[in-house]
């Protein structure tokens, strides 16, 4: 709840359903703490609650979600590469979520410094940094063509430093 303001909350679960209920939940504290509250890989729930917008994942191609935009839904997208990119251009995303920018637990290839500033350039779109953010790589950004970063494990280990 203290988090600032321009922090977009992502719901993202590809394991199970998405509960309708519990998407209202979160729309709902999202709305009371002034968050904006985006659904990833669900355009239809998204657009039928209203919410902010949706993230869609690179592994998602369908051309057909660029129609959701008159909706007043915000989309955005993840990419890894510039095949992704020139996709999530053609789905009508207004930032894209390029990754990993670090080295992750999860994948052995990332892109760095250099490769992510060549990839940035490739668009016009608004371009954050994702993947391997850490305390001790955070400056790192500074170097970077990017409109801001996203993390999960970061935010985590400093919501659990204060609880």
């Amino acid at each position: 709840m203290n988090l600032d303001k321009k922090i977009i909350i992502i719901y993202r679960n590809y394991k199970k359903n998405t509960q309708e209920k519990l998407i209202r939940d979160i729309k709902n504290f999202c709305k009371i703490n002034h968050k904006k509250f985006y659904l990833a890989g669900n355009v239809k729930l998204a657009s039928k609650l209203k919410l902010d917008g949706v993230y869609i994942p690179s592994f998602n191609k369908d051309l057909k979600i660029k129609y959701f935009r008159e909706k007043n839904l915000d989309i955005v997208g993840s990419a890894h590469n510039f095949k992704e990119i020139k996709i999530k251009e053609k789905q009508g995303v207004t930032k894209i979520f390029l990754s990993p920018i670090f080295r992750t637990k999860k994948k052995k290839e990332y892109l760095d410094l250099m490769k992510f500033n060549l990839l940035s350039n490739y668009t016009n779109k608004k371009v954050i940094a994702l993947g391997g953010i850490n305390i001790s790589n955070l400056k790192k950004l500074n170097l970077i063509n990017c409109h801001g970063f996203a993390a999960i494990s970061f935010f985590k280990k400093i919501y659990d430093k204060r609880n």
